[in-house]
């Protein structure tokens, strides 16, 4: 018997659009956690920061996961948010508490640890962003945060035996120039290549990027410009050359099972990005923008129709880079 999924992307805290989108695809409330009577909801990460209601967006999702009516994976937000929290022997932090990530985390920190009667919610809050996996392989379809590369994916699991963020695996993964460091870098926030020397760009925050996130899947758009994902930027800001990298695709066969990500803030109309690929992230955190699921079926063939979303219910918005 096939399983029916919704797949849904990245919330960033909008807990109403998260209430009206479930409600739109038949989930109900009842005794406190949203079901649906024949559908599983799949939460694809970055549950918090930039919105209003972190809390009870990880609320509805906790209790959905908790009692079997839904999936979550974890995002990079979710794996900064862990980082940021968790000391090293030597009372370091894991993520830096510079101002850079604090800003960037600062409207968790005021929802989860502004006051004293705080601390305990956001430990325990941590605890369960811990029990998330990184990425799901079910029997009919993947999810990933933001890129399914096997090398890295078999590389986590022969070493540490699971799709589970251990405390070693942390360890590792926060010190820059380790296996365990590349591979979240690419499962959590995309393949990435470095631009043409002095060449650069602005990204949604005015922040000088002098590297890019690329459509990991897509071997047949070679050049900068062509190979570009993420938000809207002005276009001829990225050469129209050749990618020098040969590191910047993953193989994925339109025959291998349907693959679903979030991550890519992006900000046209809800399509596959390939047949058997879909990513479910559409800016909800930005005015404009859209929380949206896709309502799979038991297709091979990934459609258009089969999106659902909603849009942004207010232009208040506060601005942070992932």
């Amino acid at each position: 018997m096939k399983n029916n999924y919704d797949i849904i992307g990245d919330i960033h805290g909008y807990g109403d659009e998260l209430v009206t989108l479930l409600g739109k695809m038949g989930y109900r409330e009842k005794g406190g956690i949203w079901q649906h009577p024949d559908r599983q909801a799949l939460f694809i990460g970055d549950f918090i920061d930039r919105g209003p209601k972190q809390r009870d967006v990880i609320h509805l999702i906790r209790t959905m996961v908790e009692a079997g009516h839904a999936q979550a994976i974890m995002g990079n937000h979710e794996f900064n948010a862990i980082a940021f929290y968790t000391q090293r022997e030597d009372g370091s932090y894991m993520r830096p508490r510079s101002n850079h990530n604090i800003i960037q985390h600062k409207e968790f920190l005021n929802q989860f640890a502004k006051k004293e009667d705080d601390i305990d919610v956001w430990k325990d809050t941590i605890e369960w962003f811990k029990t998330l996996p990184l990425w799901l392989d079910l029997d009919e379809v993947r999810l990933i945060h933001a890129c399914w590369d096997e090398t890295h994916i078999n590389f986590i699991k022969e070493k540490y035996g699971s799709n589970y963020l251990t405390d070693q695996l942390l360890a590792k993964a926060t010190q820059k120039h380790t296996e365990e460091y590349e591979a979240i870098e690419v499962l959590l926030k995309g393949k990435e290549v470095d631009l043409p020397e002095g060449v650069f760009y602005p990204d949604k925050e005015g922040i000088r990027r002098e590297n890019m996130r690329v459509r990991w899947w897509d071997d047949q758009l070679t050049t900068y410009r062509s190979a570009y994902i993420g938000p809207e930027i002005p276009m001829d800001t990225l050469p129209d050359e050749k990618i020098k990298s040969s590191e910047a695709w993953v193989k994925y066969p339109a025959e291998q099972k349907p693959v679903f990500i979030g991550h890519y803030w992006l900000n046209d109309q809800p399509k596959p990005l390939a047949t058997n690929i879909a990513c479910t992230d559409y800016s909800v955190a930005r005015p404009g923008g859209k929380l949206v699921a896709y309502r799979w079926g038991g297709e091979q063939k990934l459609l258009q129709e089969n999106f659902e979303y909603v849009s942004r219910k207010n232009d208040s918005l506060l601005m942070v880079s992932d």
